[in-house]
């Protein structure tokens, strides 16, 4: 009995060792699979240490998507800026009122409110007595040409034969000179009137190529010669007319530079053009034409805010920023730069503010790219990443 204990413990302490020895196995593997996998931690670790603080990485589309509006920033402080309202008008060769050339009723409309027409095109035909006596006295004129050619033809014949005294050849060529002119009144009269084939009707016709924004005529209706039927627009021949106080206008010249303050935040370039030399009797204020550089979201009748810069103004070595341009970063004001990779967060010194913009006194050289509105967007990025780091 004693042997077969001895047995027993000896089986049972090579049973315990063995399993030490399987247990000391599988740690040292597990270590060892483990160590290389360490080596790839150290790889975002060495991109935090290259990612610039402030710095937002965001390309261009994901921005825009967002709603990040930028603005490149010019030389121009509060005082430099003259800030008016505007109103988008058509430019005098911009738009066309198409009238009646004569009185008559209409019977056929060809272009609708809306519809895009091209210089020359029928918009609507009248018929009319008057487009009768039109035709009427062209034909008259045609025939009284015709027969003064006659006459001087034969004239010439019997002078060479010098059957006829001189006196009677010239008497021809005058009334065939006199005829001539008759014809050319009557046919610019035709063409004028835009006068039909049949000579029945007359055309109103377009006399710039656009979009018809005023539809006044009926089918049916008996118009006078001189009512408004259409209006034409050419939505690439617009202007701004800026109203500003007479003070103002005196600093302001023609090629000024100016900014109009489109809907969304966004901006467009514009040059002073013209400014009247009187004050309106009403408001007492001068307008100011402005000529975008661009049509792009610009509609006649809409109004906006325009900010012109006349050259040497008083601030010029400042610069001016909407308000929520500058945003506070860890008690510090800052404004968001455009780089390659997306945005840079960047220190400035602030001045006056007024209309909602705010001076930039040192921190933002002008040509600068600089996120204005959606800035709080690039501001909420920042937080984001220093509350995962």
């Amino acid at each position: 009995m004693q042997i077969l204990e001895k047995k027993n413990h000896l089986m049972i302490a090579a049973a315990i060792g063995a399993l030490a020895v399987g247990a000391a196995g599988i740690w040292i593997g597990t270590s060892l699979s483990r160590t290389p996998a360490a080596a790839p931690a150290s790889a975002p670790a060495a991109e935090e240490e290259g990612h610039a603080p402030g710095q937002i990485l965001i390309d261009t589309a994901r921005a825009s998507a967002a709603g990040i509006v930028t603005e490149r920033v010019e030389a121009g402080g509060l005082g430099s800026e003259i800030l008016a309202q505007g109103v988008v008008a058509a430019t005098p060769e911009g738009e066309a009122v198409l009238t009646a050339r004569a009185d008559g009723a209409i019977v056929r409309i060809d272009r609708r409110l809306g519809d895009a027409v091209r210089a020359g095109d029928a918009v609507a035909v009248i018929e009319s007595r008057d487009a009768a006596a039109i035709a009427a006295e062209r034909s008259s004129a045609a025939a009284r040409l015709a027969l003064a050619r006659s006459v001087h033809a034969r004239e010439r014949k019997l002078f060479d034969a010098r059957i006829t005294a001189r006196q009677d050849l010239e008497a021809a060529a005058s009334a065939l000179a006199e005829a001539e002119a008759e014809a050319r009144r009557a046919q610019s009269a035709a063409s004028a009137a835009k006068l039909s084939g049949d000579g029945r009707t007359l055309a109103v016709t377009s006399l710039i190529s656009g979009r018809i924004t005023k539809s006044d005529a009926k089918l049916g209706a008996y118009v006078l010669a001189g009512t408004e039927l259409f209006r034409v627009s050419d939505p690439g021949r617009i202007q701004v007319n800026a109203s500003v106080l007479a003070a103002d206008a005196r600093r302001i010249r023609p090629g000024d530079t100016a900014v109009v303050e489109l809907p969304g935040g966004e901006t467009a370039s514009a040059t002073v053009r013209s400014a009247t030399p009187g004050l309106d009797p009403e408001s007492k204020t001068a307008t100011i034409v402005l000529v975008p550089d661009g049509a792009g979201g610009l509609t006649p009748g809409q109004g906006l805010r325009v900010r012109i810069k006349p050259k040497q103004a008083p601030g010029a070595t400042l610069i001016a920023l909407p308000e929520e341009a500058v945003q506070t970063v860890e008690g510090r004001e800052v404004v968001f730069v455009k780089t390659a990779k997306g945005f840079q967060s960047a220190p400035v010194v602030t001045g006056k503010r007024g209309g909602g913009r705010i001076e930039i006194v040192d921190g933002v050289t002008p040509g600068a790219v600089i996120a204005t509105r959606g800035a709080f967007l690039l501001k909420a990025e920042i937080g984001k990443g220093e509350a995962e780091h």
